[in-house]
């Protein structure tokens, strides 16, 4: 098959957003056994198209959504495609299709912030061959907002790459934390935007529970508003919490910051479709505390390969948790092993791009 995949507007591929780290990973898998084309963003740093083996990306000029789209067609025409996967952009799929009836055209949806229950959302969507969801949460999320697309829509969860994330070797861990002036303390990691509804704040409280007890440290990993950021210092510096905030790190050097931490945490407090940072952390070797909402709890299995928690704006019920991990390693060792065996198992690029494939083929010789 020759595959096109359409990229939102707003971050060049390769790049460090969510939904573009998924588009290139996909891509690399599916350019195992077809031709895949990528048109994304353009920019200053990269060329307006590159080739990496059976992947071509080219680069269109952005800026608004209607000028992205208009450029994203004046490429495609008079090109064909044996199928076309629009990400994270209904309005994009449906002039798309529009343009390209007679062929299957999909829409990847990664979240639920692109698709508001409005009249033209779902008139967009109603054009889509096939709708795909990252989770079977989100697919009830979007049939509960528009029940006539059930038919169409199809899960196939994301995935990690395992020979990157995975579990630390002693020696690594403990250059770790010796970067980071880590010694002797329970090291519990979070990894996301900085923002209100990741719930940073009731992490650092449930750490100023564990500190009572035993010593921790959090590590946050990612982007925020300076203001909020200043807040969370302010608050862990009152409760007497050893707080260390990293910035946003790129993708490519993401997994290190995995090494150093003995558990994730992820105290989200809104609904996540998927979460894939809990899978990064079980392919890393490390245990996951994590909300029990959205897609979350279809990855982290209670007390197998980590903790779900069902009162989540609770600082104690993180704490209880926490204090448990932080007290018994054998625990830990064994939440890791089975974490790391479920991702092999469920969560790799490789079935992700497989049951796409298998989706994309079917609709192709029907």
């Amino acid at each position: 098959m020759h595959i096109l995949i359409v990229a939102p507007e707003q971050i060049p591929v390769p790049g460090s957003g969510s939904v573009e780290i998924c588009i290139l990973s996909i891509a690399k898998q599916l350019a195992k056994h077809h031709k895949v084309t990528i048109i994304s963003k353009r920019s200053s740093h990269l060329p307006v198209q590159s080739h990496m083996g059976n992947i071509t990306v080219v680069r269109v000029t952005s800026g608004s959504a209607r000028t992205y789209i208009t450029s994203v067609l004046r490429y495609m025409k008079r090109k064909s495609y044996d199928f076309i996967q629009v990400d994270n952009r209904p309005f994009y799929m449906a002039k798309i299709k529009k343009a390209f009836p007679r062929t299957p055209v999909s829409i990847f949806l990664h979240s639920l912030t692109f698709v508001p229950n409005t009249s033209e959302i779902k008139n967009s969507l109603r054009k889509a061959d096939f709708i795909i969801a990252n989770s079977s949460s989100l697919r009830q999320k979007l049939i509960s907002r528009f029940p006539d697309t059930a038919k169409n829509i199809h899960t196939v969860e994301l995935g990690v790459d395992t020979s990157r994330f995975r579990p630390a070797k002693k020696s690594e861990q403990k250059a770790s934390k010796t970067k980071y002036r880590i010694r002797g303390a329970f090291t519990v990691l979070f990894v996301g935007r900085v923002i209100p509804r990741k719930g940073v704040p009731i992490l650092v409280k449930a750490a100023h529970l564990v500190r009572k007890h035993t010593p921790i440290h959090l590590i946050i990993v990612g982007r925020g508003s300076p203001s909020y950021i200043r807040r969370l210092k302010l608050q862990a510096y009152k409760l007497g919490v050893p707080i260390t905030f990293t910035g946003k790190k790129s993708h490519q050097e993401i997994h290190k910051i995995y090494r150093i931490a003995d558990c994730f945490v992820c105290p989200s407090q809104k609904h996540e479709a998927f979460g894939l940072v809990n899978v990064e952390a079980m392919a890393s070797g490390i245990p996951v505390i994590a909300s029990r909402n959205g897609g979350i709890q279809e990855v982290v299995k209670h007390e197998h390969n980590g903790y779900l928690v069902d009162r989540y704006q609770r600082p104690s019920e993180f704490a209880d948790y926490l204090l448990r991990l932080a007290k018994s390693p054998s625990l830990r060792d064994k939440l890791s092993a089975n974490g790391r065996s479920d991702v092999l198992q469920h969560f790799t690029w490789s079935q992700t791009s497989t049951k796409l494939a298998a989706i994309y083929s079917k609709a192709i010789s029907s």
